[in-house]
């Protein structure tokens, strides 16, 4: 097993087939995961709605405008993040995940950090994210980097949303 200082992040990985598919396939779990935790489990990825499953299958057009940030060990795509470009001075981040194998060692930090400092260098004022009110965790590392919950922009029952000023 890879130790934390083996994790190195990728903007916009290139056309390098590994990293890609391991992109798609945390998107998978991402997805899925997601599904099961909003009690609408499905059994595999062709079951998730089309905007997800078009994620997974072409991340590079899904996320065109977007900043992909990857977390790689060695050639495998270890934790994923997307951070929006600018719109009306914000940027948002979604999908943030860690295979859960690779959990503990900083990644989501990592893959966080990172993705405030390019949302600052792309001239956006604040970024905002929305999670779902169970995924504690998540909560805390948000509020570690200075996050706070802030009214909804999103009708989703038990969505929690998040900004911070940069």
């Amino acid at each position: 097993m890879a130790d934390q200082r083996e994790v190195s992040i990728v903007r916009r990985p290139g056309r390098t087939l590994s990293v890609e598919d391991g992109l798609g396939a945390l998107l998978a779990a991402y997805h899925l995961r997601t599904e099961a935790e909003k009690g609408e489990p499905v059994a595999d990825v062709d079951a998730l709605p089309d905007r997800y499953r078009a994620e997974i299958s072409d991340p590079r057009t899904a996320f065109v405008d977007d900043v992909v940030l990857v977390a790689v060990s060695g050639s495998v795509a270890v934790g994923c993040l997307v951070v929006t470009a600018p719109a009306d001075g914000r940027s948002e981040i979604k999908r943030l995940w860690t295979d859960p194998a690779f959990r503990g060692r900083g990644i989501a930090s990592d893959l966080l950090g990172t993705a405030i400092a390019h949302a600052a260098e792309s001239g956006a004022g604040v970024v905002r994210l929305s999670v779902w009110k169970w995924r504690t965790g998540a909560i805390a590392l948000y509020e570690r980097f200075g996050f706070a919950v802030t009214a909804s922009w999103d009708e989703r029952d038990q969505l929690v949303c998040m900004e911070r000023a940069l």
